[in-house]
């Protein structure tokens, strides 16, 4: 052989495997976001103010693919159903580690069928009230709660939501009585409250920042261990006289398990760097949400300890198990 093609020959055959690298470079499709909640739910929000950022990032398009019902549990066993390969992500909120202990049976293992990315946003829901109720504080609405017992109701958005679990995490703390009124969603439960017919809810900011501001919806305190840098005037459960009542509302991202490590951590990566842009800050801002990240294996053991608690946390509150 000629030693120029000799050389050529080898040369080629020298980049044959980088270009087969380079054409296997994860990702090298668009890569599918089940949300397992209807558009524009706070889960719904974040995922797309996140998803934009990554996909710029990373040079392929993240698609949302809003998968909801039966508490989120429709989406989540498609993702578990999912090849592990990266193409197939979940962004979820904390009623992923409610539904072991609400659901007699699922179609996937909460914590075998999943690997945590990382959690997204710490996002405190805050009780809510309409003013025609005249209750103006925390105590004035323990007060009224303990004159009648049983006659006081909340809204959630839907049973076994994390709404539902931070109103009855708040309800034993305080030891009232009140009955959960489940809705499909926040904007049903927020309407029922304005509207008088439902005492009270915990709901995310997102949807009521505007009904706060213009009085339409009186807040009492927010459910979260600190303060809502968006309602840095309303105080914690805790703050307020109710020790013991505080709950943690996160919404994150997750993979099939088996989904290989690299892939794992470059998502990490891409959600951090995501999280830094100044977007994305004025996004959650506007939302009440504060941006919390772990590493991958932080994020499980958080979930692994979260769906222990849960399980004490639905069985001291009586709630329904869905046959």
């Amino acid at each position: 052989m000629h030693p120029t093609r000799r050389a050529l020959t080898l040369s080629l055959a020298l980049l044959a495997p980088l270009a087969a690298m380079a054409q296997g470079a994860y990702p090298n499709k668009p890569i599918r976001v089940i949300v397992p909640f209807a558009a524009g739910s706070t889960t719904d929000i974040i995922a797309r103010a996140i998803a934009d950022k990554m996909g710029q990032s990373m040079g392929q398009q993240l698609v949302i693919d809003n998968r909801g019902g039966a508490s989120g549990t429709i989406g989540q066993a498609a993702v578990a159903q999912a090849a592990p390969d990266g193409y197939t992500i979940m962004i979820h909120s904390s009623s992923h580690t409610v539904s072991p202990h609400t659901f007699a049976k699922l179609p996937f293992d909460t914590l075998g069928d999943f690997a945590g990315v990382t959690p997204i946003s710490s996002t405190p829901n805050v009780l809510v009230i309409s003013p025609a109720k005249n209750i103006k504080t925390l105590a004035d609405l323990l007060a009224a709660a303990r004159s009648k017992p049983g006659s006081m109701n909340f809204a959630s958005a839907g049973q076994g939501s994390a709404t539902h679990l931070n109103a009855e995490k708040f309800k034993l703390a305080a030891k009232i009585d009140a009955q959960n009124i489940p809705f499909k969603g926040s904007a049903e439960a927020v309407s029922e409250v304005m509207a008088g017919r439902v005492d009270y809810y915990f709901s995310p900011i997102a949807p009521v920042i505007g009904q706060i501001r213009n009085g339409q919806l009186v807040p009492l305190a927010v459910g979260s261990p600190k303060r809502a840098a968006a309602l840095p005037n309303v105080p914690t459960t805790a703050e307020a006289g109710v020790p013991g009542s505080e709950f943690n509302f996160w919404i994150g991202m997750f993979v099939p398990a088996k989904t290989p490590k690299d892939i794992v951590n470059r998502l990490n990566e891409e959600v951090v760097k995501a999280l830094a842009t100044p977007e994305v800050k004025e996004r959650f801002t506007a939302l009440g949400a504060d941006a919390w990240t772990l590493k991958p294996e932080q994020f499980d053991a958080y979930l692994r300890d979260e769906v222990a608690s849960n399980a004490a946390l639905v069985k001291a509150a009586g709630l329904e198990v869905h046959k």
